[in-house]
């Protein structure tokens, strides 16, 4: 790996020692408790020699991702505090549990979410055992991790649900770490234009982190293998700035990753002023960091005389015989005791001062922000009387109606009525006037931030109808937009929204899980409106003919899923 490097930063961030010294800390504290979390059942803070029953029989869990995390995670609490910013992060990388969960422990937002697992010894015990073990939490940032949005199984959705956070909160950041697996995959690319419809006057920021460490499962990753300059033209293609972090000192990358926190974070407010203050109207070039760390990093060098650290190797448990090979038994307490645990925490257990000293207080901390938790910011959606929009019928089969040209009027009606406080959106794959919802635009036009030509009709820069050709960026903005605490309708022809039939799997779960969560506020459902149904397409042909999405929904239990047909009007 390569001697640290920035390029493309105006910031002149200079650290002291004593701030490089408290950041190494919280992030060497981070990174003890994410290893802890994937390896040890007792002795959580290494008071006597390590031996095989401290271990878990059964090792589960991803480290290879887990130290870039703690680093962004570190470097987001610095900025936050600094500049007093109320923030979000969309954590995609598939596994990256044990980073999140160490740093909602050491900020204290899990030990309030969860009494039981204390700040102190007892509960850093309890936090190790329950990682990915029976009864206990799953291995990816679940509905059970405090300050998440996103679930951290199926890739492909982080960036597309981090726009949707943004939407209509303008004082909001949304840091998006997107893993280079992730980022092969279709619906990730995608939402590389979400920049596109996002409102910089009305909306929040999206602050995409780009984590390069090389290798998926077994596999190199696409991004990681092409030039650089490749890659900083595909991003600059994608409209964005592109801001470079690699390397594998942990000092040097510290002090460049907060040099390109504080570049990205400047050149967003620069762009949010001149739009809201100057009234500049020029579609900007939002700021990407592209972070490159080696994979495992701080981990295990070699196993058994096979290379690591900065493989493939790392991606899940690089020392797999821990109870019964006594070589990686001395490499895990060697590996534990490297990020000195006697100077992170005191002798009860607690995290020390400089520890904590990066740490934001009260909601700003990312575990503990209401935005991740959107019913406790839900307001009720101001629909107007049904019986205004009832359709007189004299005689049956005497006349024709529209029904979703009346329920265009009714959309129009509540776009109108949330106009001041912006909490409602429509999204579809281009097709709200094809389903007969124009009416809408007489409250709304379509969001739209690039070139406008004098032919196009109802695109506004501040318009809350969205429109994009990829059902999964529309399904992802809305989960995004409604897991914040807003409300919202996705409406699509019935053949074609089954493009997103796994991701409303993973929506239903989510929901389903968030039910028996105390914690967790109830969100507004996801509306579906479905048209151009099966039998209204002979003039189309087989392609467009397919009604099973109802069936998918249908066998998902009626504690999340509602389904209703013309005759329940």
């Amino acid at each position: 790996m390569p001697k640290a490097k920035r390029k493309d930063q105006t910031s002149s961030t200079v650290l002291t020692d004593k701030e490089l010294r408290t950041l190494d800390a919280h992030w060497r504290a981070a990174n003890y408790l994410a290893v802890g979390q994937i390896y040890l059942l007792a002795n959580p803070l290494l008071t006597e020699p390590l031996r095989p029953e401290h271990v878990k029989p059964r090792l589960l869990g991803h480290w290879g991702t887990s130290p870039g995390l703690n680093l962004v995670h570190t470097h987001l609490n610095r900025v936050i505090k600094a500049r007093g910013q109320d923030a979000l992060c969309v954590w995609g990388p598939g596994h990256g549990g044990p980073a999140v969960l160490a740093n909602a422990w050491l900020e204290g937002s899990y030990s309030q979410t969860y009494p039981d697992v204390s700040r102190d010894a007892a509960g850093m015990g309890r936090l190790f055992r329950q990682f990915s073990f029976p009864g206990g939490v799953p291995s990816h940032v679940a509905p059970e991790t405090p300050g998440s949005i996103h679930e951290g199984g199926e890739l492909g959705y982080a960036l597309s649900h981090a726009y949707g956070a943004a939407l209509d909160n303008p004082d909001l950041l949304v840091a998006c770490v997107i893993g280079d697996g992730e980022a092969e995959t279709g619906p990730l690319a995608a939402s590389w234009h979400s920049n596109k419809f996002l409102d910089p006057v009305h909306d929040g920021a999206v602050l995409p982190i780009l984590h390069l460490n090389g290798y998926k499962i077994a596999n190199p990753t696409v991004l990681s293998r092409i030039p650089e300059s490749e890659l900083d033209a595909l991003l600059r293609g994608y409209g964005h700035t592109p801001i470079h972090v690699t390397g594998d000192d942990p000092d040097q990358v510290h002090r460049d990753m907060a040099a390109a926190m504080d570049d990205a974070l400047d050149r967003i407010a620069r762009i949010q002023h001149t739009a809201r203050e100057d009234g500049v109207a020029e579609r900007p070039h939002w700021p990407v960091i592209v972070l490159r760390t080696p994979k495992g990093w701080t981990g295990p060098a070699e196993v058994d005389g096979v290379p690591v650290e900065g493989t493939w190797r790392a991606h899940q448990v690089p020392l797999s015989a821990v109870r019964d090979n006594p070589e990686h038994l001395r490499q895990l307490e060697a590996w534990l005791r490297s990020y000195k645990p006697q100077e992170l925490f005191d002798e009860d257990g607690r995290p020390r001062e400089q520890v904590l000293a990066c740490v934001p207080e009260g909601a700003r901390r990312l575990g503990a922000t209401p935005h991740a938790n959107g019913g406790l910011l839900l307001r009720e959606l101001p629909v107007p009387p049904l019986e205004r929009y009832a359709v007189a019928v004299d005689k049956p089969g005497a006349t024709l109606h529209e029904p979703t040209r009346v329920l265009g009027d009714l959309l129009e009606s509540v776009m109108r009525a949330t106009g001041e406080r912006r909490d409602f959106r429509l999204v579809g794959p281009d097709e709200t006037a094809s389903n007969r919802l124009q009416a809408v635009f007489d409250a709304s036009g379509k969001a739209w931030q690039a070139q406008t030509l004098p032919v196009d009709e109802h695109l506004d820069r501040h318009g809350r109808v969205m429109e994009i050709l990829s059902e999964h960026t529309c399904q992802g903005w809305l989960e995004g937009y409604l897991l914040t605490g807003r409300h919202g309708l996705f409406s699509c022809y019935e053949a074609f929204v089954h493009i997103v039939d796994s991701m409303v799997n993973q929506h239903i779960k989510w929901l389903r899980v968030t039910r028996r969560l105390p914690w967790r506020a109830p969100i507004a459902s996801l509306n579906y409106l479905l048209t151009s149904h099966v039998w209204r397409q002979d003039h189309n042909g087989f392609s467009h003919q397919d009604p099973g999405f109802v069936d998918h929904v249908l066998n998902k239990s009626p504690e999340v899923v509602r389904v209703y047909l013309p005759p329940d009007a």
